[in-house]
């Protein structure tokens, strides 16, 4: 199965020698996103989970796909006690839609982020 990059134009810049979403086969997979907007990295944890939810919402447009292609979440947070915040926005952002997701409580994150997510989108043949 091949496995490349797929442009994302529209995607906040990355940080690293990595590419924001990468297709193989049937599957897209986001590298995992913080809440960086336009105006650098969010204030506070429920301004991050928004901002992180928003940048994935851009980077599935960029590549034809939308946050109900989702499979599988993986949220990482640097304080467990949050989550209640977190998992507000992610439920008004996903809706309806729920996909399979895990959440681990990490150190540290890139750019002093509070909250990283990634996901696995389903595309289809």
């Amino acid at each position: 199965m091949p496995v490349s990059p797929v442009p994302t134009p529209n995607a906040p810049p990355v940080a690293g020698p990595y590419s924001p979403a990468v297709r193989a086969g049937d599957w897209l997979v986001l590298a995992g996103q913080v809440g960086l907007g336009p105006n650098g990295l969010a204030d506070g944890v429920e301004a991050q989970a928004r901002q992180v939810l928003a940048n994935i919402t851009t980077v599935l447009g960029d590549c034809g796909a939308s946050l109900t292609d989702v499979a599988k979440s993986t949220v990482f947070v640097t304080d467990l006690g949050d989550f209640a915040t977190i998992n507000a926005a992610y439920a008004e952002a996903f809706g309806d839609h729920k996909p399979a997701r895990s959440t681990v409580q990490v150190a540290a994150l890139p750019a002093g982020a509070l909250v990283e997510i990634e996901v696995w989108a389903y595309l289809g043949s």
